[in-house]
């Protein structure tokens, strides 16, 4: 996983988990019982209007910094720590190769040297962090390093929301990474546990859906899609003579009419699992391969009802959907009825929630 430098955390410290999109703020917290469960202590989704967070940037500060603050007060937490995540569109990684058994220092020195060649802007402007990821295929000698660089105006917006609602920001993220993190878990179920296998992830947000291919630890392929579940919103909106803030609204409360299914929600299924079906040709035709072995949805859209074998059907791979609260405890505050129709969307937050244990 990467941090950035300015903001790493170095233990297990109590966290929070929030994630910041386009259309809600996200938050997780984790614990674990004696016996070492995770165990869901809290979560909570706020609603942001259109336009306040515009392609990861910080439109509307004040009114973003509000709704984050609502979701703290509803959520009833007193952890002060947090993770948060930057989109992949706003960060640059790239896995470089250097010297075994260098110090701390001399692997920072030779990092900033690396990133001076990929990166399009001068480094003082840039926060940056690597890890050591372990030693290169190609040599004994040498390791792989994993290197992330974001515009430090990327990560001080969301280091100013946080600590503008008296949190105090301990890492940031990668959204990729985060995803990646909490749906391990659900790898680790599959057969084999996921060992050796190439596993499509793909994550469907409100504007854009994300299709990560992963073997092993090793991310093969990555594609943004703009495709997501506002595009649903607006289809009920056209269909029905509604206001998008109506429309989502209803689809939200299922408050819709009974033609709803057939003439809305079927077709919208229909058009997604054609664009996760397109993602994947793209995957198959820039890679020497031509199928996957499992695909794993969330989101979300991903909860709708048969999607998974809508999906399966469009692209004729197994097909699951990824619920990052699968095997965890449930506290006593939260109840599971809700959970069950919005726990697809908290990928992000789980993962950044996770950062507590897999630092």
């Amino acid at each position: 996983m990467i941090s950035f430098g300015t903001l790493i955390s170095r233990g297990p410290v109590p966290m929070l988990g929030i994630d910041i999109s386009s259309s809600t703020i996200k938050l997780v917290e984790l614990g674990r019982n004696p016996d070492g469960q995770l165990v869901l202590e809290r979560c909570g989704i706020e609603p942001l209007e259109r336009g306040w967070i515009n392609e990861g940037n910080v439109e509307r500060f004040d009114e973003v910094a509000d709704a984050l603050r609502r979701l703290l007060q509803r959520s009833g937490s007193k952890t002060r720590n947090v993770a948060l995540a930057l989109p992949g569109s706003a960060v640059i990684t790239k896995k470089i190769v250097l010297a075994a058994g260098l110090s701390d220092l001399e692997l920072e020195s030779l990092v900033e040297v690396e990133a001076s060649q990929y990166i399009p802007f001068p480094l003082a402007e840039v926060s940056l962090d690597f890890c050591v990821i372990g030693p290169s295929a190609g040599s004994a000698e040498m390791v792989d390093v994993l290197l992330a660089a974001s515009r430090k105006e990327k990560v001080s917006d969301r280091q100013a929301l946080a600590e503008a609602v008296g949190l105090l920001p301990v890492v940031m993220d990668v959204e990729s990474y985060a995803i990646r993190l909490a749906a391990g878990r659900v790898m680790d179920s599959l057969p084999n546990q996921g060992r050796d296998a190439l596993i499509a992830l793909v994550e469907i947000g409100s504007h854009s859906t994300s299709l990560q291919v992963i073997r092993n630890d090793d991310m093969l392929y990555e594609r943004d899609q703009v495709f997501g579940g506002a595009m649903l919103s607006q289809q009920i909106a056209r269909q029905y003579g509604l206001s998008f803030e109506e429309a989502d609204a209803r689809k939200k409360g299922a408050e819709l009419p009974p033609d709803y299914a057939a003439q809305v929600l079927h077709p919208f299924m229909e058009s997604l699992g054609q664009e996760i079906g397109r993602a994947l040709q793209f995957f198959f035709t820039s890679t020497p391969h031509n199928k996957v072995d499992h695909v794993l949805l969330s989101g979300g859209c991903a909860a709708l009802p048969g999607l998974v074998e809508t999906v399966a059907a469009q692209t004729a791979f197994p097909c699951k959907l990824v619920n990052p609260f699968d095997g965890m405890l449930l506290g006593p505050e939260l109840r599971s009825a809700a959970l069950a129709r919005e726990s697809t969307s908290y990928l992000v937050a789980t993962g950044l929630a996770l950062r507590r244990f897999y630092p």
